[in-house]
């Protein structure tokens, strides 16, 4: 049994940065194939994370430090309009016993931090996110992009994604050792709509 300060100091250095991190790592494993992390979008939410997977399937993931921490994020405004959230399915992360199934927004699941694994509690409903949500998506998504492309200027993100042609150009019109051609490889959000 865990003595109950050495308790406390594992969750005082849970940071919510190592949340975040933790957060993305779940994600990829959870097969999202693009994730963001703490990005604004145009509604004023910030995820803390989100992926998506096949099919524009996204999925939010909320991490919390603290009770004062998750009593604030059910004032913010969009979940007090949970309409107007982002994600097909949405989790709160947060150290083990810190949030109860019971306080959970309808629909919301949780994962839970111990022993610096992430273990899935409760799972989410798959089909949270409205219209207005998917639209917000976008916007993330958009605004996304576009620090990318400022951040590449003057080149742009098409030209910039091109960049193995290029290279395939300067190399005889085969890609240098180690480089994969542009068809073989694996994007999900390519492949159809079969989601998961």
């Amino acid at each position: 049994m865990e003595c109950g300060k050495f308790r406390q100091f594992r969750l005082m250095s849970l940071t919510h940065a190592k949340l975040v991190a933790m957060a993305v790592h779940w994600l990829r494993r959870y097969r999202c194939g693009v994730v963001l992390s703490e990005q604004a979008c145009i509604s004023g939410e910030m995820p803390d994370a989100i992926g998506w997977k096949k099919a524009c399937h996204s999925v939010l993931v909320e991490s919390k430090v603290s009770r004062a921490d998750f009593l604030a994020d059910c004032m913010k405004p969009c979940r007090q309009r949970p309409e107007n959230g982002v994600g097909c399915e949405r989790y709160y992360l947060a150290p083990r016993g810190l949030i109860r199934c019971e306080e959970l927004p309808a629909g919301w699941g949780l994962l839970e931090v111990s022993g610096g694994e992430v273990e899935r509690i409760k799972p989410s409903a798959k089909n949270l996110r409205s219209a207005v949500g998917f639209q917000n998506e976008m916007n993330l998504l958009l605004a996304s992009l576009r620090r990318v492309e400022i951040r590449i200027e003057p080149e742009s993100i098409t030209d910039f994604l091109k960049w193995k042609n290029r290279m395939a150009e300067y190399n005889r019109g085969i890609l240098p050792k180690g480089l994969t051609a542009e068809q073989d490889e694996l994007n999900v959000f390519l492949v159809g709509n079969a989601g998961d």
